[in-house]
């Protein structure tokens, strides 16, 4: 994939704006970095977007743009001119799709249909946009059109709020969502960039989904381990299932290991509806990765440890 849609799949949420003003600009897009969305899709709906977008490439080139509601080659031009690094539009375009893809640029052209997402396709389209995706039959339809368009890839605006954002980022071919509940038009304006700031981290963790899998204990050999599976157990009145490397308790809460595994005392497994997201925002928030224990399963990470221990235990991220 393409590194910068390589990167709009980490980020997984792109914020969708329409400034109002070029005083704007700034101060929401650094409350978005501050709450772990580093992107926007500057619509081109107002006379400002233009320079928004040539502000913030300037002043927060750590900020990933897009420009959206592009309609005319013109647009486009001005777009890429200012700094998008790639270029949305509400619907299929032959003409506009094929100018941007001409001139280097990445074209996310908006489609209903499965006929307009094979021509946005052979185009030489990598991601489409699905719009407006709740009016038009939601994940369900893509589902079914992905069944034959395998190589399609989705980027899904409309109608997508933190209640349903993952049932868009939980179909593998839609490689990200665009949404407007993190910083509505009214919070904007009232400049509430604290409030703006609350809501993008929260769906961040919403996205993420992060919670604890089970907890693995290190025991010196197969004796000890079998002693400490019988004690939890016991305690908890739990079951126990016996496996070739270590003793499993309750529904899999506890992995008692049969000889020392990786951390001093165990492990702790944190699940996560995706850990590529994880991995990217976790890194935002500091955490330190082990690369060389990255799990990959069909171009897709499924497990990876942290670098450092945490109270004596090591911890990974792993697929739910």
């Amino acid at each position: 994939m393409n590194s910068v849609l390589q990167r709009v799949y980490e980020i997984g949420i792109i914020p969708v704006i329409a400034f109002n003003s070029v005083d704007e600009a700034l101060p929401l897009c650094k409350a978005l970095m501050a709450g772990g969305l580093p992107a926007a899709e500057v619509t081109f709906r107002t006379a400002c977007a233009e320079d928004c977008i040539k502000k913030i490439h300037e002043e927060l080139p750590d900020m990933l743009l897009g420009a959206g509601t592009v309609l005319t080659k013109d647009q486009a031009d001005r777009a890429m001119a200012a700094g998008a690094s790639f270029i949305v539009a509400p619907g299929f375009d032959p003409e506009v799709c094929q100018h941007v893809i001409d001139k280097g640029g990445i074209m996310m052209p908006g489609t209903a249909t499965a006929g307009e997402m094979q021509q946005a396709m052979n185009m030489g389209c990598e991601v489409v946009k699905f719009f407006p995706a709740e009016a038009n039959g939601g994940v369900d339809k893509l589902k079914n059109i992905g069944a034959a368009l395998k190589t399609c890839k989705w980027m899904c605006t409309g109608g997508v709020n933190a209640k349903n954002v993952n049932n868009y980022l939980g179909y593998n071919q839609i490689i990200a969502v665009g949404g407007t509940w993190m910083c509505k038009s009214d919070k904007i304006k009232a400049g509430a960039w604290d409030e703006i700031t609350a809501m993008s981290r929260e769906a961040v963790d919403v996205m993420l989904g992060l919670e604890l899998g089970h907890i693995g204990i290190n025991c010196a050999d197969e004796a000890e381990a079998a002693k400490t599976a019988e004690t939890i157990a016991n305690l908890l009145s739990m079951a126990v299932k016996v496996g070739n490397s270590s003793i499993f308790v309750g529904k899999k809460e506890f992995e008692i290991m049969k000889k020392p595994g990786r951390g001093t005392n165990g492990h702790i497994a944190i699940l996560t509806n995706n850990v590529d997201r994880a991995i990217y925002h976790l890194g935002q928030r500091g955490v330190k990765f082990d690369m060389a224990s990255k799990n990959v399963k069909d171009g897709k990470t499924i497990a990876i440890y942290f670098a450092d221990e945490i109270a004596g235990f090591a911890f990974h991220l792993v697929q739910r």
